[in-house]
């Protein structure tokens, strides 16, 4: 009898969370995850531009690159994706649980994901203080020391900046929608009938994770030689 109440109640949440132009909770939940599966191939294509002109001017200035590579700090930038690779594994075990209709776990969750991620934010933040100290911000007042061919290492800081920056930007939109999500589990919004914002929230985010990926050997891992790991 127990089991019919809860299946009962969460018929009843699933019907209520059902927009007027679905016909159900299922065709919704289809509808909601192929629109965010479509938002992120048009990120795909916005970092891809970014990619490409990273690798076009990669080929063409190699020796700047690798140099300019080097005055990155390989273990912050190492320890800095391992934070990020934990928010993911708490992101998954959000979805688990707003699944499972573990409420209090699933804040739990939300909670660390917000933790991490505010953690690479801080770090990046430090990144970029240190990089603005020793004028390894292209402009004016640029300055490279050591490095070789400074007429184009600026581009490689550029590319830096502009990839981590726009990086930067998804994370902290990903905070403020973390922040929200905290906010509606606490109130029971989700559970194993309905957690669809918490599903799509959580490609959003594995995306955010995979592009670091991408990024972190490609702005860290050049030409190391052994340098940096000192």
């Amino acid at each position: 009898m127990d089991s019919n109440i809860v299946v009962a109640e969460h018929a009843q949440a699933a019907h209520r969370a059902v927009r007027h132009h679905f016909e159900s909770a299922e065709q919704q939940r289809d509808a909601s995850t192929v629109g965010m599966w479509v938002f992120l191939v048009t990120e795909i294509m916005f970092f891809g531009g970014l990619f490409l002109a990273y690798f076009a001017y990669r080929h063409a200035y190699p020796t700047a690159f690798a140099s300019a590579s080097n005055k990155t700090d390989l273990w912050i930038g190492a320890a800095n994706t391992t934070v990020l690779i934990c928010s993911s594994l708490t992101m998954a075990l959000a979805v688990h649980c707003a699944a499972t209709s573990k409420r209090m776990l699933l804040v739990v969750f939300l909670c660390l994901t917000l933790v991490l991620g505010s953690v690479f934010l801080g770090v990046k933040g430090y990144q970029y203080h240190d990089k603005w100290v020793h004028h390894e911000i292209p402009g004016q007042n640029f300055h490279c020391e050591g490095c070789a061919d400074a007429t184009h290492t600026p581009l490689f800081f550029s590319l830096y900046f502009g990839m981590t920056g726009l990086h930067a930007t998804h994370m902290i939109v990903g905070v403020g929608i973390l922040l929200v999500l905290i906010f509606q589990s606490w109130q029971g919004r989700f559970d194993a009938a309905w957690h669809t914002p918490i599903e799509n929230f959580g490609l959003y985010w594995h995306f955010v994770d995979i592009i670091w990926i991408f990024l972190f050997p490609l702005l860290y891992l050049i030409d190391r030689s052994g340098k940096g790991l000192s």
